[in-house]
């Protein structure tokens, strides 16, 4: 009792900590992280950087794979792969395109353990979730590599899932990695799914609807193989979360 009483109260900390940090950052000057001009409001970003961002505004909407203009008044539909095989993806929500600028921000925070640029992609991906359907009620982390892990001294996922918990105030919920698997990168999309093929279990209960988190998603084996452990826990439907997703034609 005394340690539930506790917990409830480290997350109303938590929770007030971060509306103090988001009122005196919103209070306070700062710079656009790509071109340094001045910025108010609490983001780091300029409108005119924010707007020339890599958006992936027309996308597959269960693999998130950038598809051409659609005309006004068209529905989002599906890429000719997710017409072809079912997944067990509902959804996905990969709001950028890996592309342009995004990289290096990506790389530097998933390989330089870089916080600014962490919370820069944070900052991006929750601004854009305005638009996004109802996400679930529970967030899964793709666990990292133990040796990955060992050698960057820093699991991206974990942080990303973490953070993202916190701030759309769902709860989070761990998987585990049964085996380590090779680096997926090189293979061929077969060869990537079969890469991650029961590489992950969840080992309690989840509510009806879930998601699944990776930073980058390039052709969904990872996030779907996550999926179908969450599916496997009781999960009915299960949205993956990205910060990007990798155009087919970068694959």
């Amino acid at each position: 009792m005394i340690d539930g009483r506790m917990a409830g109260m480290n997350q109303t900390w938590r929770y007030a900590l971060a509306w103090l940090n988001d009122r005196l950052k919103r209070a306070l000057p700062g710079y656009c992280a790509f071109c340094h001009a001045a910025v108010r409001g609490g983001v780091p970003w300029c409108p005119d950087c924010y707007a020339d961002m890599p958006w992936n505004r027309h996308a597959c909407m269960r693999c998130a794979e950038p598809l051409p203009r659609l005309d006004v008044g068209d529905t989002p539909n599906l890429c000719g792969r997710c017409l072809r095989r079912e997944s067990v993806l509902s959804e996905t929500w990969a709001p950028l395109r890996y592309e342009e600028r995004l990289v290096r921000l990506i790389q530097r925070f998933k390989f330089s353990a870089d916080p600014r640029a962490g919370e820069i992609l944070l900052q991006l991906m929750t601004a854009s979730l305005s638009e996004a359907p109802t996400l679930g009620e529970a967030i899964v982390g793709v666990p990292g590599q133990r040796e990955r892990t060992r050698e960057r001294g820093f699991d991206h996922t974990a942080w990303l899932a973490t953070r993202l918990a916190d701030r759309l105030r769902l709860s989070l919920v761990p998987a585990v990695r049964l085996r380590e698997t090779p680096s997926q990168r090189g293979l061929d999309r077969l060869g990537r799914r079969r890469n991650v093929k029961h590489a992950f279990a969840v080992t309690r209960p989840l509510p009806a609807a879930v998601v699944v988190v990776d930073d980058v998603m390039t052709t969904g084996a990872t996030l779907e193989s996550l999926a179908t452990a969450c599916r496997a826990a009781g999960a009915e439907r299960v949205t993956a979360l990205a910060f990007a997703r990798t155009p087919s034609n970068r694959i």
